[in-house]
């Protein structure tokens, strides 16, 4: 991924913050040199707002036999994109017919090493952690103490899966390289259009810091 020096985090705590935010990502595993494609398998999990991912998988999964070949994977994250048309995007006193299209969005791209848990109380103990995540506070399915049948059997037909952050390449494409007054206007002309993603790109583009003088 192409980062330019203008579209890098300005910490840490920014691309945490997506994986804290979005928690539905892909995770590509290479596998071994005999492979002529890496496994993708989009997948929900959770972050401890440091350095792991956890996650659980059904044991059909083709991506088990990639990452036994080899415990090495990236997981991907991509958030808050949009499409910011020609007329849109163009320059102050550019003739907005002129004017280049762009795409707008936040990436994460984390390597990561991998942990397979078989462990029957670690791998339950993942579950439960993504369960308390995503259920209501009120659901079922995260009071302690609360034991089902079913359950028991089916936690046999799944995996965990641990995730090692050890190195992170992040983008956040907003106009790093224009001015604040530009990418207000740009902001500005997507409110209307009211996309999908148009407001948290908005607020992205308002937030991003200044370009330095002569960029």
């Amino acid at each position: 991924m192409l980062v330019h020096p203008w579209d890098a985090p300005s910490h840490d705590d920014e691309w945490r913050a997506v994986l804290r935010e979005f928690d539905f990502g892909q995770l590509i595993a290479p596998g071994g040199p005999d492979r002529d494609l890496p496994v993708v398998v989009p997948t929900h999990f959770i972050f401890d707002g440091e350095h792991t991912l956890e996650l659980h998988l059904a044991r059909p999964n083709p991506v088990w036999r990639a990452l036994t070949e080899r415990p090495r994977a990236l997981f991907t994250v991509v958030a808050d994109y949009v499409y910011v048309p020609a007329a849109v995007n163009a320059d102050p006193g550019e003739d907005p017919a002129l004017g280049v299209p762009t795409s707008y969005y936040a990436a994460v791209q984390a390597e990561v090493d991998v942990e397979i848990v078989d462990d029957p109380a670690a791998k339950a103990a993942i579950l439960a952690r993504q369960l308390r995540h995503f259920e209501s506070g009120d659901s079922h399915r995260v009071t302690p103490g609360v034991e089902v049948e079913s359950d028991r059997r089916l936690m046999s037909a799944i995996r965990g899966l641990r995730l090692t952050i050890t190195g992170v390449n992040a983008k956040f494409k907003y106009g790093g390289n224009k001015t604040v007054g530009h990418r207000a206007a740009i902001a500005a002309a997507l409110q209307p259009r009211n996309g999908p993603m148009d407001a948290a790109a908005r607020r992205r583009l308002v937030s991003r810091p200044a370009a330095p003088m002569g960029r």
